[in-house]
Formats: structure tokens, sequence, C-alpha cells
């Protein structure tokens, strides 16, 4: 079955967990134990109805305030797709935790408090969604309870998200009215809203194309592992693993091998499963060579006629996760794909206004959260594609090598 992953965003108390509760409640996703389970505890504070949002918010800190604040991942069926989903913090303290968990998925779910309509979260989070690469995005306009389920906010907050949306990279992007306390329009339509004529936001979820959102053309593995088992049964094995990051490889293709810029053919493909004649991202396995050339971890192989450039001096939108600032002339360490290297801030070039999209060319002071696009330089060549081309090998890491903390997150233009 197709995997489809997604995230939820938007400002504090929009609804986010509760949106997730509703939808595993109603898609009959939890079992007996978590149901008894959240509402022992609706029950213990006080609460007259059973609080769908404990089933996402585990941590003590969030059932006392009634926040998110890590992400939390919960999985999910339905006869016609599976889903992952990540619930991730509203407050901009923990805007870092969404990059976390918006980094890898192929739909951001944006809500919107009918009442307050759109806020500087929500600019943040949309902007964040389409600098991440994400492909589709569902604008959520929840608590329609609370307005009376008026058709006129709902349309007012869809002139306004189009106008903002039209600045954004995003190009698909719809729109529903929901109550995720009463479950209107989240999996089971709904007799309160007999004006809007779209799709449940189940339904969108379970329809939505996503497989051509991956580039499936410009061939690219790097190397995580080189397979050596030296026992009898595969005593001259030598294998190439790592996970398929774009392309499609088949059996027999040439390739070359990155950056030694040796070309050999692929003899097979070998899963946990068995051999295949034909792998695509974002398939884990192994590629056995028909010749024995020097490979390494850090390496990547590719098709002969179609590389990825490489660089050393590189441009990247960075969101800045760390409390300590971006420091201009500041050594980190970086890792791309499976590569690590060291690198330097050449130059900050601007800071973007969240609320206004702008470009602020005179503040360079890089804090918590803020999005800016820099200049690095490298101690060795990187690989790399545009982040548009591919998420995976144009995306880098910025770890501070005094903490061993992940400090920044950056997007190669």
């Amino acid at each position: 079955m197709d995997l489809l992953r997604f995230t939820t965003a938007g400002s504090v108390d929009d609804g986010k967990s509760t949106l997730i509760g509703r939808l595993l409640y109603d898609s009959k996703s939890i079992f007996e134990d978590q149901l008894e389970a959240i509402e022992k505890a609706s029950e213990q504070k006080g609460e007259k109805q059973v609080n769908l949002a404990l089933l996402t918010d585990g941590l003590r800190a969030e059932r006392e305030q009634g926040i998110t604040i890590d992400v939390a991942y919960r999985y999910f069926a339905t006869p016609k797709r599976k889903f992952i989903i990540a619930d991730t913090p509203g407050h901009i303290q923990y805007t870092r935790n969404m990059v976390t968990g918006a980094s890898t998925a192929n739909l951001a779910i944006i809500l919107v408090d009918a009442r307050h309509g759109i806020v500087e979260q929500t600019k943040r989070h949309s902007f964040i969604a389409s600098l991440l690469g994400i492909h589709h995005i569902i604008y959520c306009i929840n608590k329609m309870d609370l307005v009376d389920y008026n058709e006129k906010v709902f349309q007012t907050l869809k002139t306004d998200l189009k106008a903002f949306s039209s600045k954004l990279k995003t190009k698909d992007i719809s729109y529903i009215p929901i109550s995720a306390l009463k479950g209107d329009n989240v999996v089971n339509r709904n007799t309160n809203m007999p004006w809007y004529e779209g799709s449940t936001l189940l339904h969108s979820l379970e329809n939505i194309h996503i497989a051509s959102d991956r580039n499936h053309i410009d061939c690219r593995f790097p190397v995580q592992y080189v397979i050596r088992p030296q026992n009898d049964a595969y005593h001259d094995y030598r294998g190439y693993a790592g996970r398929i990051e774009g392309g499609v490889f088949k059996k027999n293709d040439e390739i070359m091998v990155l950056p030694s810029g040796f070309t050999s053919t692929i003899k097979s493909i070998d899963t946990f499963n068995g051999e295949v004649k034909e792998a695509f991202a974002p398939m884990s396995v192994t590629l056995n060579l028909e010749d024995d050339i020097d490979v390494s971890r850090g390496d990547m192989i590719v098709r002969k006629n179609n590389s990825p450039k490489q660089e050393q001096n590189i441009d990247v939108m960075l969101c800045w996760l760390s409390e300590t600032p971006l420091k201009h002339k500041g050594k980190y360490a970086l890792k791309h794909t499976s590569k690590d290297v060291r690198c330097m801030v050449q130059n900050i070039l601007y800071k973007v206004d969240i609320n206004t999209l702008h470009r602020n060319e005179e503040d360079k002071n890089i804090t918590t959260n803020d999005i800016a696009r820099i200049s690095l330089r490298t101690t060795q060549p990187l690989f790399i594609d545009s982040y548009g081309n591919n998420r995976a090998t144009g995306s880098v890491i910025l770890i501070d090598e005094s903490t061993n903390n992940t400090v920044g997150a950056g997007m190669i233009i």
C-alpha cells in the first residue's frame, strides 16, 4: 500500500492534537485500551467529554499545559493508504521541532482558528512547509462550530489565505472547513455546513497524488556502508549499502562513483528479501558492482552521464535551531547525505521577515527560529542538487562541534 507522511502545524490552541485524535477515533484506528486510558485521563481532569488531544500529547508537561511540546508520531491505515502523522508544536519557541517533523512530510495540514484568522505562526509554518519542499498543503479552518458554521467566515479566510499563499512555492493548496472537536468534515461529512461541497479531510488524504513528488530521473545513491561478509557462502562478496535518494537503478546499468570518477556496471541489487532487478527511491538496498573499485562511506553512486554538482562554496536557506546565535565566520561540522565535513560561514546574505516574506539585508543577527540565506565554504567538495530537485542531496545540517548539538537545517539553493 501507498504511504503518506503528513504533518500538522498551526498556532497554539488551533486544535492540531484534537484533529489527529478525531481522525484516529472516527477512522476506527484507536485500540480499546488507548480509548479507556484517555477516557480515564479526561475524567480525572474533570472534562465532560473525551479529550482526544490526549492521544498525541503524551508528555506530562503537555497534558498539564494543554499544548504540544515535542513532535509526536502516530501511525494508522485505511483500506486505501497507510499514514504516518507528525503532530508538531505550535509555540514559536518550539519551531525547531516543527522543522524536524515537517522535514520528511509529503503533505502539511495547517490549522487556522476560524475566530482568529491568519496569525504569525500560520505564516511561519506555511513558509517553512514551502521552504522544506512540501508539495501539498491543506488549510483546515478549524472551530467552525464556534462561529456558528458561518460560510462568510470561511470564504473570507480562504480569500486571505489564497492571497498569502500565492507568495509560496507550493502550488497544490486546498481549504477545508472543519470542527475537530465535533468531527465535522474530518472523516465524515456533516449537515452543519451544507454550503461546503468539497471533500472531507480523510478523503483528501486518501486520494492526494504523491507518486510524482520524488525525483525518479536523477540517480543518486549515497554509500552508507561497505558490506564484506567474508564467510564461505559469500567469500568474495563486496556490496555497497545505502538508501536510494533519487532515480531508478537497474541490473546491468552503467554507473559512476564520485569523487573518484571510476565507472562500472551493476552486477546485482540485493535487499533484505532477496535480489531485485530494479530499485528506486526511497528503497534501502545493497549494490554489487562488476569491478572491484575503491568505494567507501560518503561516496556517491550516480549514472554515468547524470552527475550532481561538485561544490565547496554553497548557498543555503537556513533554519536556525539553536539558542546560541549563528557566528559569522564561525566553524561548524556539516552533514550532507552520508558525508561528514567541516565548514565555515562565509557570509550572511539576508534574513527573512516571516510576516511579509521580504528580505532584511541589514539585520545579520540570526537567533533561534530565524530563517536566513547564508554562504558556506566546506573543507571537501559536496555532491549536491538544488533542494527543489532533490530533498536528500539538496539538504545539510550544521552541528556545533563543542556540544554535538544540531544547530541549523539548510536547504541548498
